[in-house]
């Protein structure tokens, strides 16, 4: 995107701003180094994830780097639109994966595609190649913008690819939910990570959420796990001010459960990780304790288990059952 703003004024320094200003709205998590563990969840791809923020700070860095590249003598304008449309398209792009972002702050409604995970070879990759060929090309070269203009087409053609795929998804859990005489309430689908074959689904019933995958490489029908809601249990649990917020941060997609004398709060948006051995546990969870008459969270630590075992489950459930 830098490189499309500047790049055949001042050459790799396009890429260079470009690349420092879509790193900069992710440096929210210094959050998690000074309040608590729920104030740090909200704050994460709020503010920072903006169009208010990229409109605020795009101006500050355009007359910055101005000062410091004045031998290019473009004033402080085309900078600002190189910030601008750089600091942009990073909340647009975090818009397509499952955690979203508050991109009209201060109104808190969060913008979630659900069509792509945080990381996704797909689009990365050619992104990436294409840009480091760019690096090699004269600024003047029509080769650059050629191959620069590829890189933008194909991520952006990739992205709304997503967005079809998940509808035909969509349709395929519809259908296994029909089929099965399941009725419910709500459905959310997501990718699984680094792909767009394999998808999660929750779907919202009664008395619990059923989760369940499906990949484009299925024989067999779709199948659905059942987790309980456990409402009543943790009715009381539930009018603490924080436990709200919690549920606000999980879209209402959410479990509280007791175990081994603890309470704790499942994010169930981002679905379950395998063990080698024993249950699947949920990627986001929150051990509850009490402070002061309220409640505190914090963040399970993510077992830190065998990774050759996770990419094989993973791989193993893409190529389909």
């Amino acid at each position: 995107v830098g490189e499309a703003s500047l790049g055949n004024k001042v050459g790799n320094k396009a890429l260079l701003y470009g690349a420092i200003a879509g790193t900069i709205p992710d440096l929210d998590i210094i959050a998690n180094y000074f309040t608590d563990t729920i104030t740090a969840t909200e704050w994460h791809r709020g503010f920072s994830h903006s169009i208010f923020f990229c409109v605020l700070l795009s101006p500050i860095l355009g007359v910055l780097v101005n000062k410091l590249e004045r031998k290019y003598q473009l004033g402080w304008k085309p900078w600002t639109m190189l910030f601008f449309w750089c600091l942009f398209t990073h909340p647009l792009l975090d818009a397509f994966t499952t955690w979203g972002t508050q991109l009209f702050w201060p109104f808190e409604t969060r913008l979630a595609f659900n069509s792509i995970f945080v990381i996704d070879p797909l689009y990365t990759v050619p992104f990436l190649f294409l840009t480091l060929l760019v690096l090699f090309y004269n600024r003047d070269s029509k080769t650059r913008r050629r191959l620069n203009r590829a890189g933008l087409i194909i991520s952006t053609a990739y992205l709304l690819l997503t967005l079809v795929i998940k509808q035909v998804v969509n349709q395929k859990f519809e259908q296994a939910l029909q089929a099965q005489g399941i009725a419910y309430q709500a459905i959310s689908t997501r990718p699984s990570p680094m792909n767009t074959v394999l998808w999660n689904a929750n779907i919202d019933t009664e008395d619990s959420y059923l989760l369940g995958d499906y990949s484009f490489f299925d024989s067999a029908p779709i199948r659905f796990t059942a987790y309980l809601k456990n409402r009543s249990a943790s009715e009381e649990m539930m009018e603490y001010p924080n436990v709200k917020r919690l549920i606000t941060i999980a879209e209402g997609w959410y479990i509280i459960e007791q175990k081994d004398g603890a309470w704790y709060f499942n994010d169930l948006r981002f679905g379950l990780i395998p063990r080698k051995q024993g249950d699947p546990y949920f990627a986001f969870s929150y051990k509850l304790g009490r402070d002061k008459g309220q409640i505190v969270a914090e963040e399970v630590s993510k077992t830190r288990g065998d990774a050759q075992y996770l990419i094989q489950s993973l791989w193993a459930r893409i190529k389909g059952i």
